[in-house]
């Protein structure tokens, strides 16, 4: 399952990039190329679709992406690295302590 939604992922992406490509940044966009001809043929509505489909497929994206999470198998990747590390602190040797330092004695003061 995991996979298949990385592939939606993936897809999702490479179709935003299409759609951002297409857009002009100045709001033209695919509209701009057809601008004489909208009044003719009748599409005025272009630029709404790739402004809409821009919001879906980031929707999408995102919707996915955090979905993605309750799908990682944690029972096999969480194990294998903590007992990896749990096995290598119980192997270690105890740290050494090295011994307190001693005072020097006092002298008794003399009169």
């Amino acid at each position: 399952m995991y996979t298949l939604i990385i592939i939606l992922i993936l897809i999702i992406c490479v179709l935003l990039v299409g759609v951002v490509l297409i857009q002009n940044s100045k709001g033209g966009g695919l509209a701009s190329d057809f601008s004489a001809s909208n009044q003719i043929i009748g599409v005025q509505r272009t630029g709404d679709f790739v402004e809409k489909a821009t919001w879906y497929l980031a929707g999408a994206l995102i919707v996915l992406s955090m979905g993605s999470n309750f799908f990682i198998d944690r029972a096999e990747a969480g194990t294998d690295n903590e007992s990896a590390i749990k096995d290598r602190m119980e192997a270690a040797p105890a740290p050494v302590q090295a011994p307190a330092p001693q005072q020097a004695p006092s002298d008794p003061v003399t009169e």
